[in-house]
């Protein structure tokens, strides 16, 4: 099976530098990593942006097939606003993400990882781009955690063979998530991409 990289991808990230089934990178222990297997053909590609109830008791993410408007976002946010940046100098930018399933080794467990980093978004591409890595069913993928550095370098992403006795695993897990409904297009729906299971 052959895991792509969207155009999309490729552009938003030309320019510039878990819990509840969700593996979140940002919750990485420094100098950490976490070993995961692609699951899927293709991961769903889309714009985020933060918004906040006005009494700022709740966060939610909004999501856009394609990169929204100023009016777009407004629209969609109904009685939401949106987030500030952490500067406090204006509204919070709009993120290329892309979403995708995977085996985390270490959970045991099939999850939802969300890529904003572009130079990890960019790192896989290239990996998926080479010949020898194209037919992901052979191969994890290691990513790692380094504060030390500037926060564009604070992920790095390397292959992995596939490890040892779990290729079958990887494969039932996959099985059982779809058969229980995942769908990674629920993210752009506000639904539960964890179909029946979270």
């Amino acid at each position: 099976m052959a895991f792509k990289m969207s155009t999309k991808a490729k552009q938003a990230t030309a320019q510039g530098s878990g819990s509840g089934g969700y593996l979140s990178l940002s919750k990485l222990e420094n100098k950490s990593s976490v070993r995961i297997h692609l699951l899927g053909d293709e991961p769903l590609d889309f714009y985020q942006v933060w918004g906040e109830s006005p009494d700022g008791s709740q966060i939610k993410p909004f999501r856009f097939v394609d990169d929204p408007s100023p009016s777009d976002i407004e629209a969609e946010m109904g009685e939401f606003v949106r987030r500030q940046n952490y500067e406090k100098t204006g509204p919070d930018p709009v993120v290329y993400s892309m979403a995708f399933f995977v085996y985390n080794h270490e959970q045991g467990e099939v999850q939802l990882l969300q890529l904003t980093q572009k130079g990890l978004i960019r790192e896989l591409d290239q990996l998926l781009s080479m010949e020898d890595y194209q037919d992901t069913d052979q191969w994890d993928f290691v990513i790692s955690k380094d504060t030390s550095g500037p926060p564009s370098s604070w992920y790095s992403l390397r292959p992995a063979p596939v490890k040892k006795g779990t290729e079958n695993l990887t494969e039932l897990r996959w099985r059982e998530a779809q058969e229980k409904g995942y769908d990674l297009n629920q993210l752009l729906v506000g639904g539960n991409p964890f179909g029946t299971s979270k």
